[in-house]
């Protein structure tokens, strides 16, 4: 029981990492001409989907309607977010072996506050791409908006679009979780001593 806030320490550790391995978001898209939806995944270093031709599909009804392109090499993000996952890992495994209760709320503070950044950094990109539209799209619908809902399911137009964390993101929250978890015990095992 001693060495729990530790051993979380570090499975927190690994929950951050898992993001190299599994999307941490995923954003579907259905409609009548769509019945099994086109679902794009993103990961912290690139954009995919269920099939290879998924983001081309998803630029080519974006274009109807004056969308910008989503283009993965311009989005800046997927080049360093891989630099912050890892250090912010590193930070873990550093916490674990110091394994003191101040660096464990540390952690997951620190967790918790980039959590929020990129969510709403996110969401400025994707309120960029829905409302930033093309002059010259090929279908104008004044005053529209086709910005996919930051979490939950919105309707757009034809369209039900679903956006939700997905593994490597769910991973990662319950490491924040995890952290604050290790803080309280060890916290507990001070006042006991």
């Amino acid at each position: 029981m001693k060495n729990l806030p530790r051993i979380l320490m570090i499975i927190a550790a690994f929950g951050v990492l898992s993001l190299f391995v599994f999307p941490m978001w995923r954003i579907s898209l259905y409609a009548p001409q769509y019945p099994d939806g086109v679902t794009m995944y993103i990961y912290i270093n690139h954009i995919g989907g269920t099939s290879p031709g998924t983001l081309q599909n998803v630029n080519i009804l974006n274009h109807y309607v004056g969308m910008k392109m989503i283009e993965p090499d311009s989005i800046p993000e997927l080049v360093y977010f891989p630099y912050v996952v890892g250090a912010l890992s590193f930070l873990a495994l550093i916490a674990a072996a110091i394994n003191r209760s101040k660096w464990f709320l540390f952690w997951g503070i620190l967790f918790f506050v980039l959590a929020a950044f990129g969510l709403y950094d996110f969401y400025l990109w994707e309120y960029d791409y829905g409302s930033n539209l093309s002059p010259t799209a090929p279908i104008k619908i004044p005053g529209a908006s086709f910005q996919p809902p930051l979490i939950g399911r919105k309707v757009i137009l034809n369209f039900v679009a679903d956006s939700f964390p997905h593994t490597g993101g769910i991973l990662a929250g319950i490491s924040g979780v995890l952290a604050f978890v290790a803080w309280w015990l060890k916290r507990q095992s001070k006042s006991h001593a």
